[in-house]
């Protein structure tokens, strides 16, 4: 049992969910199960979520997710290549990273160490 206050899902908007299960199970390997045509829960590297096509994106300054990847340029090229827009790129202390736009318009952040 997860204790109390800790993360134990994450739904985001999917208004598109079979651009969207495309997507993510083709670039980070994600696989779904499907609730109606409007809801995929999703299994990725040990945690459960959703894409639910009743929520809305919100075009700025919403939650973000943050992703992990060894070598960041090779998931930037999956990213990109599975139709994906980069809409930036920055360095910091440790690390870097690159966000991108998914089928659905949500925003997604993926990040490397350095």
């Amino acid at each position: 049992m997860p204790a109390d206050g800790s993360l134990d899902y994450i739904e985001l908007p999917g208004s598109d969910i079979p651009a969207t299960k495309a997507f993510y199970s083709s670039v980070f390997g994600w696989s779904f199960t499907d609730y109606g045509p409007d809801y995929a829960a999703f299994k990725a590297a040990g945690r459960d979520g959703g894409f639910n096509a009743a929520r809305k994106v919100v075009s700025t300054g919403g939650p973000l997710l943050v992703l992990y990847a060894a070598d960041l340029d090779a998931m930037e090229a999956k990213v990109r290549a599975a139709g994906a827009e980069i809409v930036s790129r920055e360095s910091f202390e440790g690390g870097r990273r690159f966000h991108f736009r998914d089928p659905n318009g949500n925003e997604i952040a993926v990040w490397t160490k350095l």
